[in-house]
């Protein structure tokens, strides 16, 4: 019998020295980054969406940004006053918490503040995200849908029938209220509908200046939670 190509053993010590040699190749980009770009951002991501943070991305080719893995970047500027790598660094690194990133930018702290503070965008709502608005479906035809998608519309829980042909929801239907958390049916029956609940934005949070190692909080929400050592580690990849 031969022998099958998924019966592989794979070294464990292996694996970990390439995962090792990763997080020492992303502490060395960012460290570089320190040193030649003039400023430092936080920014934290609401809605968050691959493609519009690509866009984001493109429009910023001059700069560098690092998306996920926050452990790792802490390490690389420092988590406290003793280890970090510039003056004032290990205060930049309280604000690596959940959905955020590092912006490296030579742009200055007003050009940075006015792009981003115009950049929103309205996204169609995932599950798991808030209702902004009552949302309710008049009783009537939905010639938008053809008839075969029939069946999926009252497996979503639609109240729909075929008439003449035409599918046809019978009586009012409350989709979901104001500060609902969405349901996957709820968020994809939004969807169905072209309706947009979910604004993509991002805030900065944070600066830091390389030539004066000033540091400068914007968020206004005084001094951020401090490092918890039992925090699960990030799995998302940098983003460059």
């Amino acid at each position: 019998m031969p022998k099958s190509r998924r019966d592989k053993k794979i070294s464990l010590t292996k694996t970990a020295k390439k995962g090792l040699e990763t997080k020492q190749k992303l502490i060395e980009e960012l460290r570089k980054c320190v040193d030649i770009y003039r400023n430092l951002f936080i920014f934290s991501v609401a809605n968050m969406r691959n493609n519009k943070l690509k866009d984001i991305r493109t429009a910023w080719k001059h700069s560098r940004f690092f998306f996920g893995k926050n452990k790792v970047m802490v390490v690389a500027l420092g988590r406290r006053d003793t280890d970090e790598y510039k003056d004032n660094l290990h205060k930049v690194s309280k604000y690596l918490r959940g959905e955020v990133g590092v912006l490296f930018t030579n742009k200055t702290k007003d050009e940075v503040q006015e792009y981003f503070s115009h950049f929103k965008e309205m996204d169609f709502a995932r599950a798991g995200n808030q209702a902004q608005m009552d949302i309710t479906l008049d009783e009537g035809p939905l010639e938008q849908f053809p008839h075969s998608m029939e069946p999926q519309l009252r497996q979503l829980g639609l109240p729909t029938a075929l008439k003449k042909g035409v599918v046809t929801l019978l009586k009012d239907h409350e989709v979901c209220k104001e500060g609902d958390v969405l349901t996957p049916e709820q968020a994809r029956i939004l969807k169905l509908f072209a309706i947009e609940m979910a604004e993509f934005k991002v805030q900065i949070k944070c600066m830091w200046n390389s030539e004066t190692g000033e540091f400068e909080n914007f968020a206004g929400e005084g001094e951020p939670m401090q490092d918890n050592e039992d925090d699960d580690e990030e799995d998302d990849d940098e983003a460059e």
